[in-house]
């Protein structure tokens, strides 16, 4: 007696109440939806790069706080400066 791996399947089948067709499709379409959540997490467009451009935004958010403290400083500076020179005319 040969042990053929359809035969294998066919049984395997029979047990699990599927026909081969029914357990190829199903198992065909687990693999694809791994490979859609694969790409929803890791690919171009995924949660992952989202989250790092939450941080790069934050990051910028508060550079951009530490820059307009800066040019308040510089421009208190140059506007007092300004008044010390003499005016020309």
């Amino acid at each position: 007696m040969r042990n053929n791996p359809m035969g294998v399947i066919q049984k395997a089948g029979e047990i699990a109440g599927l026909s081969i067709k029914t357990f190829l499709i199903s198992l065909l379409g687990i693999l694809l939806f791994g490979i859609y959540l694969g790409i929803l997490i890791y690919g171009e467009n995924s949660l992952t790069v989202l989250e790092h451009l939450k941080e790069k935004k934050a990051a910028l958010i508060d550079r951009k706080k530490v820059l307009k403290a800066e040019n308040r400083r510089l421009q208190k500076e140059y506007f007092e400066l300004k008044q010390l020179e003499p005016s020309v005319n």
